[in-house]
């Protein structure tokens, strides 16, 4: 069965790995801002959920901008509950990284948020991000409702209007129904807080949206 040699490829749902039934535990409070990372949040507040290849530089950009309350990381897209990251890294388990952003509508838009995920990555590259290669790197926009689904979808068209002028190619980014979003072990969140100089492949393409 050779997806089990290529990681670029999905397992078929029957072939995931089973996971468990044990949530990870994490500390609930942000190493940044101090704030919580996990449900229930202040209900004035939204959520926003973005694959961009390694979730650790993916999450200190989020945790960068303003109006963003709180982010965690985590994996999602996937078949295998509760995955470990190891899982991940087998391309066993369908998910991909992804970040948690909670938002203050108030202090910043969903709009302002597809911004920044779609000029700090390369959004054609498939199941890789630069030198991360594997399912666990594609890119992805997890919607939470009507509203942001419209807005994710114009503003892939808006940027690969872009994209295409500059002589790129065609976008892969998956643009999802949110499902279960599973928390990342404790170690990975905010891990560039925690390791200032650890590694970070984040990168656009240096065209803005």
């Amino acid at each position: 069965m050779s997806f089990l040699l290529n990681k670029t490829e999905l397992p078929p749902p029957e072939q995931a790995l089973p996971g468990r039934t044990q949530a990870m535990l994490i500390n609930p409070v942000h190493a940044v801002s101090g704030q919580p990372v996990q449900p229930p949040f202040p209900a004035h507040l939204r959520q926003a959920q973005f694959g961009m290849g390694c979730f650790w530089g993916a999450e200190r950009k989020f945790w960068q901008q303003p109006g963003v309350f709180s982010t965690a990381v985590g994996y999602a897209g996937g078949y295998t509950a509760n995955p470990t990251y190891q899982e991940i890294c087998t391309g066993m388990t369908g998910h991909n990284e992804v970040v948690l952003v909670i938002f203050d509508p108030t202090q910043t838009s969903y709009t302002a948020l597809l911004r920044v995920f779609w000029e700090s990555h390369n959004p054609t590259q498939g199941m890789r991000q630069g030198n991360d290669i594997g399912t666990q790197y594609r890119s992805s926009i997890d919607v939470f409702d009507n509203e942001q689904s419209a807005l994710a979808n114009e503003s892939l068209n808006h940027y690969q209007a872009k994209l295409t002028q500059a002589g790129m190619g065609k976008i892969t980014t998956e643009i999802r129904q949110t499902a279960t979003f599973y928390y990342a072990e404790d170690e990975h969140q905010q891990y560039l807080a925690k390791n200032p100089q650890g590694y970070c492949g984040l990168g656009g393409v240096g065209i803005p949206c």
